[in-house]
């Protein structure tokens, strides 16, 4: 498994436990970084996920209200929302990393740790948020 690719599942695993029992961030990724043997890659990855949708949660959560119609939050599993939380802050805030990279490992984890709905939703809600920058870049 890549680098990325596991620090991807390494902050999902956090960020779901952060959302669902609400736990001290620091606290999660220190347990997390020391029941694992990572590399300092990954958990330099790992950290700029966690932190990034977390510093961003306002906006990132707005950007999912905006694109799944009547779908609250709080109707969306913990799983699924954390996976869109971590794609739409590398969509919108890690410009070196590919849309379709940040889309298509978003789809890998739904289908690995979601519902068999989970990956299509995803794949959904990330694919108008896609088609909705490209409409705006061809706009301006």
């Amino acid at each position: 498994m890549g680098g990325r690719r596991l620090s991807r599942e390494m902050a999902l695993k956090v960020l779901f436990q952060v959302d669902l029992v609400s736990t001290n961030i620091e606290e999660t990724l220190k347990y997390t970084f020391e029941n694992g043997k990572l590399s300092d890659e990954v958990k330099e990855f790992t950290l700029i996920l966690v932190k990034g949708v977390m510093s961003n949660l306002s906006e990132i959560d707005k950007a999912i209200n905006n694109y799944t119609n009547n779908w609250s939050l709080e109707r969306i599993t913990n799983i699924d929302r954390n996976i869109l939380r971590m794609a739409i802050y590398e969509i919108l805030y890690l410009k070196n990393i590919p849309k379709s990279v940040s889309i298509n490992e978003a789809v890998e984890l739904a289908k690995k740790y979601g519902t068999k709905s989970s990956f299509s939703f995803v794949n959904g809600v990330l694919g108008k948020i896609d088609k909705n920058d490209k409409i705006m870049k061809k706009i301006n």
